[in-house]
């Protein structure tokens, strides 16, 4: 009996063959509802992970205490803004399908400015448990309310987000972003996938085992089992019977370890919940994010100091982000615009994130994009999914809580495989440039290298010290981030460094892409029609945020310096 095998729409039907060979074109199409579920649901719970483990670093780095409020609501508030940027990155932003979440480079001003000191703070399992314990001594501050110091955390997190949003607003930063060619955007990633280790070691550390089963798992699913195709069963059988095959494994190769161990923790009776997140008060079923419900953010000029450092340092990540994510969806590099748009979303999302109280900024969340890249799925269909039930969650506080009972070695863990993609993608810059070249091997080694050894001498041996604490959490915070280092270091060799364009890798004036190419290339980018006809009303420096109707992609059209950026990788005909 013959059945017929219909290709499914979104998820082309695929040959049984290693999903790196897989063109990544089919990651545009829009998968089916009940796939786009699944889909969002996964990317929550690397979201999850995200959330949980910055917040835990950031209240074990404060005096020993205790918040006001429950902790789920704090969650609950970092939920509902990662929620409502995530939208409006989507439909407005740089219309990328991206999540948008708290990043490290937030932490670290973060961390700054609540110690000032944030080298001295030690961090180690408890001798007795298996839960996080921060500094204990007589070293360390003394009991205390945690509120005030989310509150002026909160106020640099609300200044980051003005800077940001002027930058965007501006068009500066994207401007740049014409000008980073692959050995800026290559050490950059590599150094944005080393840098989280030792935060994510720690997790992983509280219990190893626990730590490489879902690892295990998600190498099994995304790599040996990836091209595995299994029929996907439909909820009506059509006449005559269709069926459609997918990767199942590949697709979900996050979900399912996460679920599996998660459920097993639970069977064990393994409770790896810290103390800082645990929340004895009631949490309510539902509860209304709103400004001003903890306190106002406080504004002082220690915030100003270390919410400049956030806004430089997200703005630089964000912008290494829409590249990641437009290569591995095998689009052209985000133009100038686009890249405005984001960076002044994410700037908003910030603004509301900081008058909502939560301690932690919005910027473009690498950990997912590294699920993109590992499941090779992706789609804006459940970018916005992603949205819905972020915003759901913090609506809930006590749904919120649950996410929290996730094992803090899985944590880490799914941490660490998107972390290690991330790396392993940056690598593949170089395919592009003559990696021989000394110029280039000098580029790529000083900056990885320097990127992470000032922070590290920061933490071995603190010197800055000037008397004055803005200056000290400025210098402090700037000097701690390795990926503004890198990206600051990378940009300003690979422009000032004499070189051929082979050399760099970039593209030939012949090989650039004419008006036409360009625009059709673009059109991902571009605003939806009601806005975009919208475009004669806007002022003029709001213009900057999308490009002409009459002149698409006018910045392409000019001298031929703009181009360097585009075909920043070789396309699969050329691999």
């Amino acid at each position: 009996m013959n059945k017929q095998i219909q290709k499914p729409h979104p998820l082309p039907l695929l040959a049984p063959q290693s999903p790196s060979s897989q063109p990544w074109d089919s990651l545009c199409g829009t998968p089916s509802w009940a796939l786009s579920w699944l889909l969002a649901a996964q990317h929550i719970l690397v979201l999850a992970s995200l959330l949980c483990v910055s917040h835990l670093l950031l209240l074990c780095s404060l005096p020993p205490g205790g918040l006001s409020y429950p902790p789920g609501q704090l969650l609950a508030s970092s939920f509902f803004s990662c929620g409502l940027s995530t939208a409006m990155q989507t439909w407005m932003g740089s219309r990328l399908p991206l999540v948008q979440a708290p990043s490290f480079e937030f932490l670290i001003p973060a961390l700054a400015l609540t110690s000032q000191k944030p080298y001295q703070v030690t961090w180690a399992p408890a001798n007795n448990s298996d839960v996080l314990s921060p500094c204990v001594g007589t070293g360390c501050p003394s009991l205390g309310s945690w509120d005030d110091s989310l509150r002026e955390v909160s106020g640099a997190v609300l200044i980051s987000g003005l800077l940001q949003g002027i930058l965007g607003l501006l068009g500066g930063p994207g401007r740049l972003f014409l000008h980073f060619g692959p050995l800026v955007l290559a050490p950059s990633l590599a150094v944005v996938g080393l840098s989280a280790h030792k935060e994510i070691a720690l997790f992983c550390s509280a219990n190893w085992g626990l730590a490489l089963l879902p690892i295990l798992l998600m190498v099994v699913c995304s790599q040996h089992l990836g091209s595995c195709l299994l029929p996907l069963c439909p909820l009506r059988t059509p006449v005559p019977p269709t069926h459609t095959y997918i990767p199942v494994f590949r697709l979900f190769s996050v979900l399912f370890p996460v679920i599996c161990v998660w459920m097993l923790s639970a069977l064990l009776g393994l409770s790896f919940t810290p103390q800082e997140l645990s929340s004895p008060n009631f949490n309510p079923w539902l509860w209304l994010p709103h400004p001003g419900g903890w306190g106002w953010p406080r504004l002082t000029l220690r915030g100003l100091a270390a919410g400049t450092t956030m806004a430089l340092a997200a703005s630089t990540s964000s912008l290494c982000c829409y590249a990641l994510c437009g290569r591995l969806l095998q689009l052209t590099p985000p133009p100038s615009h686009a890249c405005s748009r984001g960076l002044g979303f994410e700037g908003l999302g910030s603004l509301l994130a900081g008058l909502l109280g939560s301690p932690l900024g919005i910027a473009s969340s690498f950990p997912n994009v590294g699920t993109i890249s590992l499941t090779q799925a992706g789609s804006h269909r459940v970018a916005r999914l992603v949205s819905l039930l972020c915003i759901g969650l913090g609506l809930s506080p006590r749904l919120a809580q649950t996410l929290t009972t996730i094992p803090l070695p899985v944590h880490g863990a799914v941490l660490g495989v998107n972390q290690a993609v991330i790396l392993s993608t940056g690598f593949s810059y170089f395919y592009s440039t003559d990696i021989d070249s000394g110029r280039n091997v000098f580029i790529v080694g000083f900056v990885i290298f320097m990127a992470l050894l000032l922070p590290r001498w920061l933490q071995e041996a603190p010197i800055l010290n000037t008397g004055w604490g803005p200056v000290d959490v400025l210098l402090g915070a700037f000097l701690a981030e390795p990926v503004l280092l890198a990206g600051l270091l990378s940009f300003f060799l690979e422009n000032t460094i004499p070189g051929t364009r082979l050399e760099r890798g970039l593209p030939s004036r012949k090989e650039a892409r004419g008006p036409v190419e360009l625009r059709k290339a673009a059109l991902e980018y571009e605003l939806p029609a009601p806005l975009k006809n919208l475009y004669s009303l806007l002022p003029w420096p709001l213009r900057g945020f999308c490009s002409s109707p009459e002149a698409p992609e006018d910045e392409e059209q000019g001298p031929a310096e703009p181009l360097e950026t585009l075909d920043l990788l070789p396309s699969p005909e050329q691999r």
